[in-house]
């Protein structure tokens, strides 16, 4: 099963990606882990990007999907996958579907501006393994620390207020449009993202027909 997860920033994508990758045995794509490590280690495609990632502007397209071409071509995806923040433009999805990268459903968490301003502050990166937490919705064991590796959480940049002020205007002027372009393909499904991580999960998972 081929999924894509759309919603504003600080919808909850991060979150459910992982639930549906341990429940649907399925890897989950995030190219922002993927650009965020590429910054990490000093690369080119790091020194590119890392400017344009810092101001919440969007990376070019030809970058973002070479970058989904390659990793969906790996055999862990030979049973599926789970796009986390791609596409984010029409051009985006038009080429996945050129390259033969095939969906079957496209989930939308739907969820008000001020609320994900909220809920943004609280959001707690690791800059080493990329696992993402939230200090009250989805909080770290020990405080400050990364279940999966120990390393420090950091606040990213990207979350600052301004930033995500900016983040969700451009994700309403270019992003917002892809429901328009799914739904007409008879592949969206939309999720209500006000609920507990829980039963935004369930319903996830009773919207793509899968055992819940």
């Amino acid at each position: 099963m081929n999924l894509i997860l759309l919603g504003a920033p600080g919808a909850g994508k991060g979150t459910q990606a992982e639930l549906l990758s341990e429940k649907l045995s399925i890897p989950a794509i995030s190219t922002g882990n993927m650009l965020r490590e590429a910054i990490a280690n000093g690369s080119a495609l790091g020194q590119k990007v890392k400017k344009l990632m810092d101001e919440g502007c969007l990376v070019p397209d030809d970058v973002v999907i070479d970058i989904v071409a390659e990793r969906v071509s790996r055999p862990d995806c030979s049973n599926g996958f789970i796009l986390d923040g791609v596409p984010r433009t029409l051009p985006q999805a038009e080429a996945l579907q050129e390259r033969g990268i095939l969906i079957d459903h496209v989930i939308s968490i739907e969820i008000a501006d001020a609320v994900i301003e909220g809920r943004m502050t609280g959001r707690r990166v690791c800059g080493k393994c990329g696992a993402s937490y939230h200090i009250i919705a989805n909080p770290p064991k020990t405080d400050g620390v990364c279940d999966q590796c120990g390393e420090q959480l950091t606040i990213r940049k990207d979350d600052a207020p301004e930033t995500v002020r900016h983040r969700l205007g451009v994700y309403h002027q270019l992003t917002e449009v892809l429901k328009d372009h799914y739904a007409a393909c008879g592949q969206l499904r939309l999720i209500d993202g006000n609920k507990p991580i829980a039963d935004v999960n369930r319903d996830i998972m009773e919207a793509i027909g899968a055992q819940v």
